[in-house]
């Protein structure tokens, strides 16, 4: 079961306290990178169904895409447990996207994979 979420702008504080994987995309329903990434990034979660994604409206001036340094879309932030631990900007390789999804698994503790509710990891 894909985790999957669009809000406008979610608080840092937010994401932060987020427990398990999770993947902040960043982007605009206009951005030509942002809509030709889309198959490529809906193919790489398709195998990741316990990751989290949220997808954030971005734009000038919008906080929470400046406290992630956010320059270019779509930037994709891998969470672990609130933590970066992985960063794509304008992913275009299915190898990099499951590199980072090597790195994000690597950094959270031994489970099987599976998400309670709340999206904690449960063994």
């Amino acid at each position: 079961m894909e985790h999957e979420k669009t809000v406008a702008e979610p608080a840092r504080e937010e994401l932060d306290a987020m427990p398990g994987p999770v993947v902040v995309e960043f982007g605009t329903t206009w951005c030509g990178h942002c809509r030709a990434a889309q198959p490529l990034l809906a193919s790489a979660f398709a195998g990741h169904p316990d990751v989290r994604r949220i997808k954030v409206e971005d734009g000038p001036g919008r906080k929470l895409g400046r406290s992630f340094k956010v320059k270019l879309w779509p930037t994709l932030v891998f969470l672990a447990d609130g933590e970066e631990v992985a960063r794509l900007v304008r992913p275009g390789a299915s190898v990099e996207i499951e590199d980072a999804f090597a790195r994000l698994a690597a950094r959270l503790p031994e489970t099987d994979g599976r998400l309670d509710q709340g999206g904690r990891q449960v063994s």
